[in-house]
């Protein structure tokens, strides 16, 4: 008897299968069959998502506000200076000053 070889799944799979126990529409071992995975494989996918399920809704975005600002204040520095500049050049309509 030959052993069959390892397999790497992919992040979407696993998540489909996890998705698929959670559900619980179908037993374990019908959904094994399906996805031709072990159960026990399954129940770690499934425990895993549950862990971090409830990361995504309670998760705050992770934006530092303060470079931001820091950022806007230095376009806004450097669009005053060129509108200065533009316009004393004469390259500037009077439309937008």
């Amino acid at each position: 008897m030959s052993k069959r070889p390892r397999r790497n799944h992919s992040p979407a799979f696993k998540a489909k299968v996890a998705l698929a126990a959670v559900r619980g529409e179908r037993t374990l071992a019908e959904l094994a069959q399906q996805y031709d995975v072990h159960p026990n494989l399954m129940n770690q996918w499934r425990a895993r998502l549950l862990e971090v399920a409830a990361d995504v809704f309670g998760a705050e975005p992770t934006v530092d506000v303060t470079a931001l600002h820091a950022k806007l204040g230095e376009l806004t520095l450097a669009n005053d200076f060129l509108a200065g500049a533009l316009g004393k050049a004469g390259l500037l309509s009077s439309a937008r000053r």
